[in-house]
């Protein structure tokens, strides 16, 4: 079966796929995956097809509209900057994924940015599609709306909450969604269902296979989510071939008891120097070592304990560390937990709170602090909460995390189509 894979975001978004993608070639499917051009490279360098499409994240995320997303003291203020930041390219990006699909595929595998879209080109082309999500987005009374940084807002608000933000978030893909539909000479949507997923604001999801590639021991399956909707497991992303460290970070790692790594990923800092000396201070406090990794932000400290470090694969580094500090993504967070290690999660922005919350509760970090907030001193309170967290935790989550095979309910999907 040739099976398209289309997704569009930070490298967090991308990576996952490339794994499930491995997963489903070696099962005996024809793959690409879709997405920025930034990433071709990678994905191509995995043995996958590859289709790209149009939009630098890393540029948006740099822009003035970007960065004041960063700047966000408030989840209502970030979700509003970040409709205006995606409705400037979704029309772009629309068009790329368009141009993609029409390329050829039996089927379509769409993440959360990119489902509305490929739900209205699967009709057109008659071909099935699956919605494989790497974030809870399905209104729930479990918890609260991703964005929020609220633990709880009680079984009712939690659900009710949800289901605007899906109404809110429907609004943005709506013209991208009836532009593509006109286009292709589709009737135009009902209203509220230009995701694909949302019946109206009181209303329910329709039955639909939507997989998501994160585990059940982190997420559990919330009881009143439609049927069709599964958590599976991640879909890990390839392994790198014999990684290992540069001279300068082995010496380093040899030299002294394992480093508390720092990493904000994809994230763009504007105040990248500010971040770096804010780090530095906060492992001078701590009384640790530290590993920055200079990420889209350009991070750089250097000193006798502390060293800055490019591009470098989680698998095999975290497992190094005594502890990460990062931006709770859903790549990186996944990868804390894989690795075995306690995390200090500081969430700058959108589902980022979510995840935070989440290693929270699971036992292994300790409160998130919020980067909007952030100072060396309660950072450093942060990393001894973290390096005081029984070490029994995070290693039976790794062991829990290990036992599962995420891609193989999406294997099964596929068999069934």
């Amino acid at each position: 079966m040739r099976v398209l894979i289309v997704t569009a975001g930070s490298w967090g978004d991308v990576a996952p796929y490339t794994g499930l993608a491995v997963r489903l070639r070696e099962a005996g499917h024809t793959v690409d995956l879709a997405t920025h051009a930034r990433f071709a490279g990678t994905v191509t360098g995995h043995g996958i097809g590859f289709r790209p499409l149009p939009v630098d994240p890393r540029e948006e995320l740099a822009s003035a509209t970007g960065q004041g997303l960063a700047r966000a003291v408030s989840p209502a203020v970030a979700m509003a900057r970040a409709v205006t930041m995606a409705r400037r390219f979704m029309p772009r990006l629309t068009r790329g994924i368009a141009d993609a699909v029409a390329q050829g595929a039996d089927v379509l595998i769409s993440s959360t940015v990119t489902d509305p879209m490929c739900t209205v080109l699967a009709e057109a082309h008659r071909i099935p599609s699956l919605s494989g999500y790497l974030q809870p987005v399905t209104p729930t009374r479990a918890f609260p709306p991703l964005v929020t940084a609220a633990r709880t807002l009680g079984g009712y608000g939690n659900l009710l909450a949800s289901r605007a933000l899906w109404a809110g978030t429907d609004g943005l893909f709506a013209p991208a969604v009836r532009a593509l539909r006109r286009e292709l000479g589709l009737p135009a949507p009902r209203r509220g269902t230009s995701r694909g997923a949302f019946t109206g604001f009181l209303g329910l999801p329709p039955a639909r296979t939507v997989l998501h590639g994160f585990s059940p021991t982190v997420v559990p399956r919330p009881a009143d989510w439609p049927v069709g909707h599964e958590v599976c497991g991640y879909w890990w992303p390839p392994a790198p071939p014999a990684w290992e460290p540069e001279p300068r970070l082995a010496e380093f790692l040899a030299a002294g008891p394992p480093p508390v790594f720092a990493g904000f990923g994809s994230f763009v800092a504007g105040d990248a120097p500010r971040l770096s000396a804010l780090l530095v201070e906060a492992f001078r406090l701590a009384g640790v070592r530290g590993v920055v990794q200079s990420g889209w932000s350009g991070l750089h400290a250097e000193g006798n304990d502390v060293l800055t470090i490019g591009e470098a694969p989680h698998a095999a580094l975290f497992p190094r560390m005594a502890a990460v500090i990062h931006h709770a993504g859903a790549g990186t967070t996944s990868a804390g937990l894989r690795a075995g290690v306690p995390a200090v999660p500081v969430p700058v922005q959108l589902d980022q709170h979510f995840w935070a919350a989440r290693l929270h509760t699971l036992g292994v970090a300790p409160r998130p602090l919020r980067y909007q907030r952030l100072d060396a001193a309660d950072l450093a309170a942060a990393i001894r909460a973290a390096l005081a967290v029984p070490s029994a935790r995070p290693r039976a989550l790794a062991a829990a995390l290990a036992a599962e095979d995420g891609p193989a309910p999406v294997l099964s999907a596929l068999a069934r189509l």
